[in-house]
């Protein structure tokens, strides 16, 4: 088992489970994170949507205002992680793909 994975890290991976809505995962995440640390958070997500997208370093760093250290970090992560960011990034995809669809029938 992994450091970081403990009895409290599974507690919290749990109760991140029962979140139901955005408006509870906001005021969740508000309380559990300072708001440096939720932006933070956003730009790794961001830079790993980029990345995905074939988008250069230097446009990520500029966009993002992330160091290229940290991209290179969430970069390595996507390709040789745990497959969190491909999950999440290929759940993107089919709810984007899923949500244009029923556009279109409507």
């Amino acid at each position: 088992m992994p450091t970081w994975d403990t009895p409290q890290t599974q507690d919290l991976f749990q109760t991140l489970l029962r979140v139901r809505n955005l408006a509870e995962m906001k005021k969740f995440l508000r309380d559990l994170l300072t708001p440096a640390e939720i932006t933070e958070f956003s730009r790794r997500w961001k830079a790993a949507q980029m990345l995905d997208q074939g988008i250069p370093y230097t446009q990520i760093v500029a966009k993002t205002g992330l160091s290229s250290t940290t991209v290179a970090r969430v970069q390595r992560w996507l390709t040789k992680g745990l497959g969190g960011y491909q999950l999440m990034l290929s759940q993107k995809k089919h709810h984007a793909t899923h949500s244009r669809s029923r556009l279109t029938e409507a």
